[in-house]
């Protein structure tokens, strides 16, 4: 007795709706429940998982599908298409299983699942997904519903397009009506549920008695053949073109369809006279051994008419169907992928259990075992029907898919036991239960998405009436289920919805398999039969079901998905699967970059920004991310580093604000890139450390941007201009490629547009093609794109400019960039300013090296007249007056005559070099504006820093010198190595 009153119970309290609902609706209608949410009674695996899984699987393309598939696919061919569902939703069964048993399921079941585990883009475009498959579905129950009954009153394909618009409308209210029902209270849904589930229950046992009573009492369902053919039973009286009465032969009703008048010398249908009327019986019985027949498929064209294998008939190929709408046609061409995308939506609905897992008492343990035995229940059903409907029922019966030979009766029921009416009124409540829960689940889960905030524009239906019940997302809900019921056909509805259906399953899967193969520490699933190879294998038989099933479908599903999937920014971290990805790829690519340096083909800039920060930890100067922005063609890495003075401890907030503040600017400069701030107790050390450190194993800067230091020369204490030369001096150890602008804030911001103009490049020393790559990279991005390149090259008195500008043309061909080439004559002593490192000129097809530099002999005699000049005056002087600098290399006091002679001598020399460098600086400076001043960039070498601290201010004075007149002017500093080639 116990048993029977707890089984009563749990029959009372069975729900098949979403998690939630019914606590809505008892918290409407009882006051104390507002203060105290009410929690429903919690079910156990069969009540909370098996029986609502069972119910939502079994459905409309059992009653109104199922023969028909068998009839046109054959046993062999319809069994392949379950088996290959079945398997699909068995595969997809374990991997959610094993997500749903990795911690707590809240409400929003599948859509929750999938989010959280491979994150809100992907989680977004797979809740719409199953969002619109769920509303689709509704659609699909609401057809089927109004085709049950609309089967009794069709009248042959004359009536198609009456029937097509019936279904249109009468779809149209009872939407209506299911709508006013989920709107005014899933209540009475919810008390209809058990009666809905023992519709489904009582249609299938009354199939197989029906299977069972056929194998030694065949139930009497003639089918009337006109030679191979199948006629239609409406209209007609008997089976027979004449019959016998009283004496005389009287013609039937089937006479007069084909035959121009009632008498027996009438002009009839030409097929009709030199062909048979016979009976078949429809549904021979089990034992008949009809299987064989209809083992095989039977594919049709659309309004082809229903013939009978194995049965003679006399046509005439040449002569045009007649009065063909006396006959059972077809309604559709069918073909095997069709099937599989009609068949398919019988196997959906696994979701059930998981998603109502709060209501369960056990989540963890009954929704693996409650949905894999639903489905191996359900599965079994459908192999068994396949088998058992072929074994059982005539060919011609099985693909009449209307029943228009058999009365115009569900072709299911003419096998169902005890009567037709059964599978009629078990079919009609199933779908009507069916469409109802999905117009209650599809609204619940379009509200879970809207109110996770994923997508902003759909935030107004996470809104509802005061107990939470989603208003807005119903009507949206009803809508898009409107289009499904003005297609008006379940066969093309079908296909629809099991795109977004296999396209859920398939991320369903994916997410498993991610998780098992990343092995993230939080993957502890209490479900253990999972494997990752099972999910990989479940998900590629989604996909391959998707094309399978309508191959533009899925590309407009997947599109969908896409779509959704970029349009999501969620800033969310939800601990997610796909950042799991993120992480394994980036580092077994960081492990590959570790192999060796790129190949020159492959070499970009990957540039660290230095920038400068103002008291209040913002950057100071702005434009150089908008440069960094215009150079990154290359795509490139891209560090933007800032210092902080101070220490770690006191200095942690302003570090904090200013990394806020540059990822602000990169943002606003459209810079892809991570920021760096350093605290250090000196600007000097804090920029040495991001010049060694930033990066990464392999993926790590070569190239280093800083602006030119602006008022150097007034800097307390000499330190910007220290600093500055610092930076050169360690790129240069470093063996990074340094990139200078001078005049920062005269650079174009990213929104200006340069529409003519020059980049010109002064190519004196070769530094590895830096010079030729930077502008090719800048006229990439659109505010120097219609800008032209021009390099200048200079020439010495000995060289040959004319085959060194044929030269330098060929040079820039192989390299494909286009540019005019100028050769501009100096005397040798006019560069000896870069006279600093090799100097490197084109000459025939490469270039050659020139090293430039005064004979030994030469600087013996200059050293030696320095002297001599200097020698009277030497012992009266204090070194220090020859120069405001003194040497780093300066003796202690103490040291001998002859070693401060020869100290001051030095010092003598280098004054005199210096003044001879400016004035080549300056003779260089005057060529380059001449052919420059106009031009909107000038690229220069850019000389390297002097070995000793003493001459850092000549050097300044030295760069300034030769870039003065120039609006804006890029120093460039190779960093040693070529980084562009003429090879593919």
């Amino acid at each position: 007795i116990p048993m029977v009153s707890s089984l009563l119970s749990s029959l009372a309290n069975y729900s098949n709706l979403p998690q939630g609902s019914k606590e809505h609706e008892e918290a409407e209608n009882n006051e104390e429940a507002r203060k105290k949410p009410v929690q429903a009674p919690r079910m156990g695996t069969v009540m909370g998982v098996y029986l609502p899984c069972m119910q939502n699987i079994l459905g409309v393309i059992l009653f109104l599908r199922m023969t028909w598939l068998v009839g046109v696919g054959g046993v062999m061919g319809t069994f392949l298409i379950v088996f290959m569902c079945c398997s699909t939703t068995m595969l997809t069964a374990i991997s959610m299983s094993a997500i749903a048993t990795n911690g707590v399921v809240p409400a929003g079941g599948s859509y929750y699942m999938i989010s959280r585990s491979l994150g809100p883009e992907f989680g977004g475009a797979v809740g719409i997904c199953f969002y619109l498959g769920t509303t689709f579905a509704g659609a699909m129950y609401i057809l089927g519903c109004i085709e049950i009954l609309l089967i009794e009153g069709l009248e042959g394909p004359e009536a198609e397009a009456g029937m097509l618009n019936n279904m249109r409308v009468y779809g149209t209210i009872v939407l209506s009506l299911m709508a006013l029902v989920v709107f005014v209270g899933v209540k009475y849904v919810n008390k209809l549920a058990l009666v809905f589930l023992a519709c489904v229950i009582l249609s299938i046992l009354a199939v197989y008695a029906g299977v069972i009573k056929s194998a030694f009492d065949p139930p009497d369902f003639p089918i009337c053949m006109l030679g191979n053919r199948t006629l239609m039973s409406k209209g007609l009286d008997i089976c027979a073109k004449t019959i016998e009465r009283g004496n005389s032969t009287v013609t039937t009703k089937l006479w007069r369809f084909f035959c121009d008048s009632e008498f027996l010398n009438a002009t009839c249908d030409e097929y009709f006279t030199n062909n048979n009327v016979t009976q078949v019986q429809g549904i021979p019985g089990v034992t008949s051994g009809i299987l064989a027949e209809n083992l095989f498929s039977f594919f049709m064209e659309k309004n082809e008419v229903l013939e009978k294998r194995g049965i003679p008939a006399v046509v005439d190929p040449d002569v045009p169907t007649t009065n063909a709408n006396r006959y059972v046609l077809a309604d559709i061409t069918s073909f095997f992928t069709l099937l599989v995308g009609i068949y398919f939506p019988s196997v959906t609905g696994i979701m059930a259990g998981s998603n109502r897992s709060g209501d369960l008492q056990d989540a963890q343990k009954s929704i693996p075992i409650g949905t894999i035995l639903a489905i191996s229940t359900t599965s079994t059903i459908y192999m068994s029907c396949v088998i058992l409907f072929g074994a059982c029922v005539e060919g011609v019966v099985l693909r009449d898919k209307f029943g228009e030979g058999v009365n115009g009766n569900l072709v299911i029921g003419t096998l169902a036991w005890p009567s037709p009416w059964v599978i009629v009124f078990g079919s009609f409540f199933s779908t009507c239960g069916a469409g109802l829960q999905s117009l209650t689940g599809a609204p619940r889960l379009l509200q879970a998405i809207a109110r996770d905030g994923i997508i902003p524009f759909l935030r107004v239906f996470g809104h509802g009436k005061a107990n939470g019940e989603p208003t807005w997302a119903l009507l949206l809900t009803a809508s898009i289920c409107e289009i499904g019921i003005i297609i008006a056909s379940l066969d093309a509805v079908a296909p629809i919805l099991s795109m977004f259906f296999l396209m859920c399953y398939m991320f369903v899967n994916l997410a498993c398999a991610l998780q098992t193969l990343l092995r993230t520490p939080n993957w502890r699933p209490r479900f253990k039969f999972y494997h990752w190879a099972l999910s990989f294998l479940g998900m590629s038989l989604c996909l391959s079901l998707m094309f399978i099933c309508s191959w533009y479908y899925a590309i407009v599903a997947m599109g969908i998905a896409g779509c959704i999937y970029k349009y999501i920014e969620a800033e969310k971290e939800w601990g997610d699967g796909i950042r799991g990805i993120s992480l394994s790829a980036a580092r077994y690519a960081l492990m590959r970059l570790e192999e060796g340096p790129p190949h020159t083909k492959n070499w970009r800039p990957q540039i660290l920004v230095l920038v400068g920060l103002d008291g209040e930890q913002n950057v100071e100067q702005p434009r150089l991310l908008s440069l960094t922005n215009q150079l990154k063609a290359g795509k490139g890495l891209t560090i933007v580093g800032a210092c902080v003075e101070g220490t770690y401890l006191n200095n942690h907030p302003q570090a904090q604000k200013a990394d806020q503040s540059l990822r602000k600017l990169m943002e606003t400069e459209r810079v892809k890139g991570f920021s760096q701030v350093v605290i250090s107790s000196n600007l000097r050390d804090a920029t040495s450390h991001l010049i060694q450190a930033g990066g990464l194993g392999g993926l790590r800067h070569n190239a280093v941007l800083v602006s030119f230091p602006k008022n150097w020369k007034q800097a307390v204490d000499n330190q910007r201009l220290r600093n500055f030369i610092e930076v050169v001096r360690e790129t240069t150890a470093a063996h990074l490629a340094l990139i200078v602008p001078k005049n920062i804030s005269a650079y174009p911001s990213n929104g200006e547009r340069f529409t003519e103009g020059h980049i010109d490049v002064w190519w004196i020393v070769h530094d590895g093609g830096m010079l030729m790559l930077l502008p090719f990279l800048l006229r990439q991005h659109k505010v120097w794109r219609k800008c032209k390149m021009r390099i200048f090259t200079v020439a010495q008195m000995d060289d040959n400019s004319i085959q060194m500008k044929k030269d330098l043309l060929t040079f820039l061909y192989h390299l494909r960039l286009d540019a005019e080439v100028e050769v501009v004559e100096m005397h040798d002593s006019d560069i000896s300013a870069y006279t600093y490192e090799k100097t490197l000129v084109m000459e025939q097809r490469s270039q050659i090296l020139k090293e430039m530099h005064l004979t030994k002999n030469e600087r013996e005699r200059e050293i030696q007249s320095i002297t001599d000049v200097s020698r009277g005056s030497i012992r009266r002087k204090n070194p220090s007056n020859l120069h405001p600098q003194k040497s780093i290399t300066e003796e202690p006091a103490g040291g001998s005559m002859e070693e401060k002679a020869e100290e001051e001598v030095a010092l003598a020399f280098l004054n005199q070099s210096n003044v001879r460098r400016m004035h080549h600086a300056q003779k260089l400076n005057e060529v380059i504006v001449k052919k420059s001043q106009e031009a909107k960039l000038v690229l220069l070498n850019m000389p390297g820093p002097p070995k000793n601290r003493t001459g850092e201010e000549n050097y300044m004075e030295f760069l300034e010198v030769l870039t003065e007149g120039l609006n804006r002017v890029l120093l460039v500093r190779g960093g040693g190595r070529e980084v562009i080639t003429i090879y593919s």
